[in-house]
């Protein structure tokens, strides 16, 4: 009898001291994405990184993806600094006049693969550019660049004279201003649209990385796919929260999640980015898709002209206040060694 008093004792103890203990916090953020749920940037980079932070953060913060996006793909910066959302990403594609700096990555012939030219420039962003605050009003968690993005069309792309006049889709920024420099009619249109713009002919092509093939499904409405070394252009991306959700966090949880954040996630997105494109490239030969190689020629020739976008956004990145010249040879120089640590 006294064996039970005594199991009652404790259990009514240990009830008191467990009711005496408090709670645990919980903070839920509200995480948006402006491509579809299961597109690689939304299933893969952003879901990944959130259970990788409710993770590091021994669960006390936790993440719930909108089921729509509340704004147009270009106002996401703004949304997510007004508390429409509490995370997401814009690419300096949509916004190229209000960051300058990220289009840097996204010049032609940059690094190899999504990873190099993440990497790369997520090391040389935080080194010059951060300072210049292009993301001021949101607290930017870390960059990257999906892989290197190549030219699709409807029809065989053997010359230069064969892209003159062709009606391509791009996102804007650099991959518009190459297109218009090779003499194509560029303009440009969300991603999710390529589809119907495709198939209804207002596009004759679009610029995109492999992995977009696959993940809008636009291997049923083109013909050739023409690889150029080191990608036409890339996509960089920026990777932000809200300013004073960021700040309300306990410094334990900011401590945790800085620690999956700038080159971590650089990393993480290139990698997986990586492997996307990889299995974009196997599905498009299962296809169909005829896949050239740019000759000698072509490829020159996208160089050449491709130049004074170069020298432009040296021009404007400079007018900023850093040595963009400089820092663009840094950032060459350090694909190489990235290309090196693989």
């Amino acid at each position: 009898m006294s064996n039970v008093r005594n199991f009652v004792l404790v259990a009514l103890v240990g009830s008191i001291i467990g009711a005496a203990q408090p709670a645990v916090a919980q903070t839920t953020l509200t995480m948006s994405s402006w491509v579809s749920p299961t597109h690689h940037i939304t299933a893969v980079v952003l879901q990944g990184w959130a259970n990788e932070a409710e993770r590091v953060t021994n669960g006390r913060v936790k993440f719930t993806m909108l089921p729509k996006h509340p704004s147009a793909p270009p106002g996401t910066f703004d949304a997510v600094r007004d508390g429409l959302m509490d995370l997401s990403y814009v690419t300096a594609s949509y916004t190229p006049a209000r960051h300058i700096m990220p289009l840097m990555p996204e010049l032609p012939g940059a690094g190899e693969t999504s990873f190099i030219n993440s990497v790369a420039y997520s090391r040389i962003y935080w080194k010059h550019f951060h300072k210049v605050g292009e993301y001021k009003g949101v607290k930017l968690l870390g960059v990257f660049t999906h892989g290197p993005g190549q030219m699709f069309t409807k029809r065989p792309i053997a010359t230069i004279n064969d892209v003159q006049g062709l009606k391509i889709r791009t996102g804007g920024g650099v991959a518009e201003a190459v297109a218009k420099a090779l003499g194509a009619s560029a303009f440009v249109k969300p991603a999710p649209e390529s589809y119907e713009l495709l198939k209804a002919g207002v596009a004759d092509g679009v610029f995109f990385p492999m992995e977009s093939i696959i993940s809008f499904k636009l291997d049923t409405v083109l013909e050739q796919a023409t690889l150029f070394p080191g990608g036409m252009y890339s996509s960089a991306f920026g990777f932000f929260m809200n300013e004073d959700k960021w700040n309300k966090l306990p410094k334990q949880d900011q401590d945790a999640i800085e620690k999956i954040s700038g080159e971590w996630i650089a990393r993480h997105a290139g990698r997986s980015w990586d492997e996307a494109d990889r299995k974009g490239l196997e599905a498009l030969k299962k296809s169909g898709v005829k896949i050239v190689n740019a000759d000698a020629a072509l490829v020159a020739e996208v160089q050449k002209r491709s130049a004074p976008i170069i020298d432009d956004w040296i021009q404007k990145a400079s007018a900023k206040g850093v040595d963009a010249a400089k820092i663009l040879a840094e950032f060459r120089a350090e694909l190489k060694k990235v290309a090196a640590e693989k």
